[in-house]
């Protein structure tokens, strides 16, 4: 499914995406010719077991990991002839990321974590800023807090209030809840939808939990390095 062809209302555009690691003489065929286009201020949920090729899939759509060929764009850009450093520039406040296992650096604390990387974009807020995002992720009592002394779900929120605080259009949740228990997992995913809607941004869910996939606009499902289903959600695959 390519959707409009209004570029305006495309967050982001794939079009024939491969990706190929290994050595030339063993090459592994990670992504096989993605097409996709994801809505302005929607949310997606990429879903697939371990292996589909999801997280490739992100990787190359947030500029982590160069694709061997075809072409996107984000957020009007176009990340193909753009070296490392051009990519890291152009992911500043258009993508925000919230990883499984967090990344939270642990000798700074939760407002540093959040405040440093704003302060490193030139943000002359950035602890006003952090202060007001942790806040608003039910963190103000913590801020002073190392990340040792915080749980599972309080660092991911304070890993939520580090992506969402850039104002990014583009907020990408890799198994955001992989690490965390039943209850805390969805009070999460809660969160994400809630500062998603605050900052109209885009949602891009990666996931192979169905239940979390439903909670999204659209459902994308992967197996092998394709795209198997493509669905609105609560219709069938």
């Amino acid at each position: 499914m390519h959707g409009s062809t209004d570029t305006t209302s495309i967050a982001i555009r794939a079009r024939n995406v491969t990706l190929v690691l290994g050595s030339k003489a063993a090459p592994v065929e990670i992504l096989k010719g993605i097409d996709l286009d994801i809505a302005r201020g929607t949310s997606i949920a990429i879903l697939g077991a371990s292996g589909s090729g999801k997280s490739s899939l992100m990787a190359t759509l947030t500029g982590l990991e160069r694709a061997s060929g075809g072409d996107i764009r984000v957020d009007g850009v176009d990340f193909g002839p753009l070296d490392e450093d051009a990519l890291a520039t152009a992911r500043r406040g258009r993508i925000g990321i919230v990883l499984q296992s967090f990344h939270l650096l642990p000798t700074m604390t939760a407002l540093e974590n959040v405040a440093v990387p704003l302060e490193l974009a030139g943000n002359t807020q950035a602890f006003a800023v952090a202060q007001a995002e942790l806040e608003a992720v039910g963190l103000g009592h913590r801020i002073g807090h190392y990340p040792t002394q915080l749980s599972g779900g309080e660092q991911q929120r304070v890993a939520i209030a580090r992506a969402v605080a850039g104002a990014p259009a583009i907020l990408f949740a890799d198994e955001p809840t992989g690490n965390l228990d039943g209850a805390t997992g969805a009070a999460i995913i809660d969160l994400l939808f809630a500062r998603q809607a605050a900052a109209n941004a885009t949602l891009v869910i990666i996931t192979h939990d169905p239940a979390l996939a439903r909670r999204c606009d659209r459902t994308v499902e992967m197996r092998d390095g394709t795209i198997i289903a493509d669905s609105a959600a609560g219709s069938a695959a």
